[in-house]
């Protein structure tokens, strides 16, 4: 049976435009666009109208990486797909792709089905999946072929985590030299872990086992230096290069070197770096822990490179690299050591808010917002227009957001399965009121109306920006 949405009366903002305009809603998709006053919504009917007057009608939220129940440190991150992707709802994003994992000693497909399994009818918005290599060998190579076939279009290593994740640079350039023909794009945590390993040696072996240390040993040069390796490594390879999580200033200068060079260099910031420090990271009695992830919350002189990279486009996607550690019982298990504390931070629900903020804040444009949150990384992982815009034909992933609101974030009223919030007491303006994923309400008016098993996985293209 054939449904019809009108979302009426708002002003719908794209990364392209911003258009007084109504909306039309038919089977999930976006049947039409009518702008206000023009008389054509007028001859529309619908089953349901909402009226989106005074607010913004913006596309669904692409994060394009998050890690749900993770495995990492002798735990899991806290999130499993149900809880994590209603949380991504009630913060206007409509679509996640999550990390899939090789172990080491076992297939891509292995890790591939393991995911799979994972979030299969427990997702409350629609999901696709990343790759992380972990054991590159010949056969692993050839199974990257048949991933990207299917749509997993895209591969992490890891330069960080020597005996957990780690690849050395001969495994890298040869997995680079994959993608270039299969046309897979390479995700890069760009951290010398050799070098850092070392550092944490010293630091423990000195007494140095506060969380604040974590920071200190893994150094902005030592980002800057493997960016610099991995633009050289792919530049070999002939290979488009996506440096995740970039968090100092040094890193984005070398990201902006190789794109003044005109190479397919890509960088994703996030939340945490824009809007958390070193100091969160010193903060006492352990609260510090909280704010353990990688790469680490940096001083907070390297914000104005983070927003200048992102208004230049040196920095292409905001992403949440979403991977939640309760503090009890979790991030305590780094107690005495700070290298035992499991690296990362919630933030799946506060990417969209916090970057309305900016816009308040003056750091980027409403157009810029709906850039790096939505159209962006939809672009950089093959899911455009379906996801990432409000037009004929896309997905009918809408949120109505309302730009006056003001809102305090606290882990009292969120919805992620994590006993803290990265942004405790912070006072936000603008606030996600209703969302639609693939036209059905999953939040109407700040009450959640969605379910286990709406989201559905969505296979990729390669990577947009290449073509």
């Amino acid at each position: 049976m054939s449904t019809r949405t009108l979302v009426r009366g708002g002003l719908v903002i794209t990364a392209a435009e911003e258009t007084h305009a109504d909306v039309l809603v038919q089977d999930g998709r976006v049947a039409a666009l009518a702008a206000h006053g023009s008389g054509v919504a007028d001859s529309w009917t619908a089953d349901r109208t909402i009226d989106a007057t005074g607010r913004y009608v913006i596309p669904g939220g692409v994060d394009a990486h998050t890690h749900m129940e993770l495995p990492f440190g002798g735990t899991f991150a806290s999130d499993d797909f149900e809880t994590g992707t209603r949380a991504a709802a009630w913060g206007g994003t409509t679509t996640i792709v999550d990390f899939a994992v090789q172990s080491v000693g076992h297939t891509l497909r292995e890790g591939l089905d393991a995911w799979h399994a994972k979030a299969d009818g427990k997702c409350a918005v629609d999901y696709a999946f990343h790759m992380i290599l972990s054991d590159v060998d010949e056969h692993a190579l050839k199974e990257m072929d048949l991933l990207v076939e299917e749509g997993v279009t895209s591969f992490k290593l890891f330069m960080a985590y020597p005996g957990v994740f780690y690849s050395d640079d001969g495994r890298i350039l040869r997995a680079m030299q994959r993608s270039a023909l299969n046309g897979g794009l390479i995700m890069m945590h760009a951290e010398n872990g050799i070098a850092i390993d070392v550092l944490v040696e010293q630091a423990l072996a000195r007494g140095e086992t506060d969380p604040r240390h974590h920071g200190e040993v893994r150094k902005a040069l030592l980002e800057a230096e493997a960016t610099h390796r991995a633009i050289q490594l792919a530049r070999v390879a002939g290979a488009p290069l996506y440096v995740v999580h970039v968090s100092a200033e040094e890193a984005v200068a070398e990201l902006a070197v190789a794109r003044d060079r005109g190479l397919p260099v890509f960088g994703e910031t996030c939340p945490q770096y824009l809007f958390l420090s070193t100091d969160n990271l010193a903060e006492p009695d352990f609260e510090g822990a909280k704010y353990v992830c990688s790469t680490p919350l940096r001083p907070r002189e390297h914000q104005a490179a983070l927003w200048r990279g992102l208004r230049t486009d040196d920095l292409q996607v905001v992403s949440t690299d979403h991977c939640p550690f309760c503090f009890k019982g979790q991030k305590e298990l780094g107690r005495g050591d700070f290298s035992r504390i499991p690296n990362g931070l919630p933030g799946v629900e506060n990417r969209m808010d916090l970057l309305h903020q900016a816009v308040v804040d003056g750091h980027i444009s409403r157009r810029r917002w709906i850039e790096i949150a939505c159209a962006a990384p939809a672009r950089m992982f093959g899911l455009y227009p379906k996801k990432g815009t409000i037009a004929p034909g896309a997905d009918a992933d809408i949120v109505v957001y309302d730009p006056a609101t003001t809102q305090t974030i606290s882990a009292r009223t969120h919805h992620m399965n994590v006993d803290y919030s990265a942004y405790e007491g912070r006072t936000v303006t603008g606030r996600v009121e209703t969302v639609l994923s693939r036209g059905e309400v999953v939040i109407d008016r700040r009450t959640y109306t969605g379910r286990a098993g709406h989201g559905v996985y969505t296979p990729r293209a390669t990577c947009q920006y290449l073509t």
